[in-house]
């Protein structure tokens, strides 16, 4: 606490919901081509240093590529339409992304998750709805409160 106010900690865990726009095959660095389908795509990450540079980051066109979705989102086909994350300490992205593949109708195999046991921290809805609901109740079901990005 810092006076009256509680000092709300800059680190997380967050989803992103992807709209593909079109089927396209992108080159995802040393995995190669991958095609995607048209529909939205959840990723799930974390960022333990700084949450809103993260996010920012995830959000802007200027940016080196580094990680499996930054090539994904520097693509022409795609488009952040949500963000939802939850102020945390803890690396929870794992427990979010099981629940997620849950309610998904595919994934993409080993996105994103190459520091980790999961199969995928990147699953494919057919539609915004189930993806964002998907996204919220991942946070519910392990007792975090979801927030909105935008």
């Amino acid at each position: 606490m810092k006076g009256n106010k509680m000092e709300i900690p800059d680190k997380g865990n967050y989803c992103l919901i992807i709209k593909m726009k079109n089927d396209c095959t992108i080159k995802i660095g040393a995995k190669g081509n991958i095609d995607f389908k048209k529909g939205y795509y959840v990723y799930v990450g974390s960022a333990l240093g700084t949450l809103s540079n993260r996010i920012k980051r995830h959000l802007s066109n200027d940016k080196k590529k580094h990680w499996h979705v930054d090539y994904l989102l520097l693509n022409k086909n795609t488009e952040i339409k949500e963000v939802i994350y939850t102020y945390c300490t803890k690396k929870i992205e794992c427990n979010i992304a099981y629940n997620i593949q849950e309610d998904a109708t595919n994934y993409i195999e080993s996105f994103g998750c190459s520091d980790c046991k999961c199969m995928s921290h990147l699953y494919y809805f057919n539609n915004y709805t189930d993806a964002l609901n998907s996204s919220i109740n991942s946070y519910k079901k392990i007792n975090y409160k979801p927030y909105t990005w935008f």
